[in-house]
């Protein structure tokens, strides 16, 4: 991926920086593999907003993406490297030998033409999937499965991989992206190689309209609300927020607090917290 910088032509294209899309080969998604997609824009069942900041934005429709790999021992065929409107990976169309066609997150310089494999005993190659006890270590993975067959529920965001660091008995020892170190079931399955689109985050919207495109709403300080509003609002100019430490609208603890349950079921496989 590159990033493409705009000059100061108009005060939207001052420090603006978008996605070049130079690895996009297509433009239309395939018909089959796409879904209508209606979006909560944080309501609830009642259409009561329990989330703030969103609504609006451009209509998307879904993208079938085969998170499970399970098309085992036989051959696909990269065709077109796409843009996915629902994450900020790109997605690869792959036409496999019998016919049928699936997408899958694009792996970092896996180029159209490139022949991908998935089940025990695929090559080491970048696309591949196969158990995780078959990959050495060191061996840089991403769609990782958390519970064997369910398929990859982890490592899926662009520029993301883990790290295979240990084999114990049932158990692989892996470094998330987040820098947690946890156990995976020897059987998950796992692809080989970086999700693409690294500079992701390099990307800067340079206006409020292109941020409202992607469907978020403006977000508004508490310290510039009334009290009646925030627990940081009221005073006379520019105040502190007047609390031991900040807090949420609702008054609960905010900035650092660990929302984590304190006997998770996980907990168990995690053997560093992320930092």
């Amino acid at each position: 991926m590159s990033i493409r910088l705009y000059k100061s032509y108009t005060p939207g294209t001052r420090n603006r920086a978008l996605s070049a899309f130079t690895e996009i080969t297509k433009s239309t998604p395939e018909k089959k593999l796409i879904r209508k997609n209606h979006r909560n824009k944080g309501r609830n069942n009642r259409g009561v907003i329990t989330i703030r900041h969103r609504g609006g934005g451009h209509k998307r429709r879904y993208r079938l993406i085969d998170f499970r790999r399970n098309k085992y021992n036989m051959e696909g065929l990269v065709a077109s490297v796409e843009y996915d409107p629902n994450r900020n990976a790109r997605i690869a169309l792959i036409h496999y030998t019998d016919g049928e066609k699936r997408y899958i997150l694009h792996p970092k310089n896996l180029n159209v033409g490139d022949k991908i494999h998935s089940g025990s005993g695929s090559a080491l190659q970048i696309g591949n999937t196969l158990p995780i006890e078959e990959i050495p270590l060191g061996t840089s993975i991403h769609n990782i499965e958390l519970i064997p067959n369910r398929g990859g529920q982890i490592v899926r965001a662009a520029g993301t991989s883990a790290k295979i660091l240990a084999k114990e008995g049932n158990y692989v020892t892996l470094r998330l992206p987040s820098k947690e170190i946890r156990l995976i079931r020897k059987e998950c399955f796992a692809t080989i190689g970086e999700i693409g689109n690294n500079d992701t985050f390099l990307v800067q919207s340079g206006k409020a309209g292109r941020t409202r495109w992607l469907g978020k709403r403006p977000t508004v300080r508490g310290s510039v609300m009334n009290p009646c509003d925030h627990p940081h609002g009221g005073g006379e100019g520019r105040a502190p927020i007047g609390r031991t430490r900040p807090l949420t609208p609702w008054g609960k603890p905010a900035l650092g607090m660990k929302t984590r349950k304190k006997k998770k079921s996980s907990d168990a496989y995690v053997l560093r917290r992320r930092s």
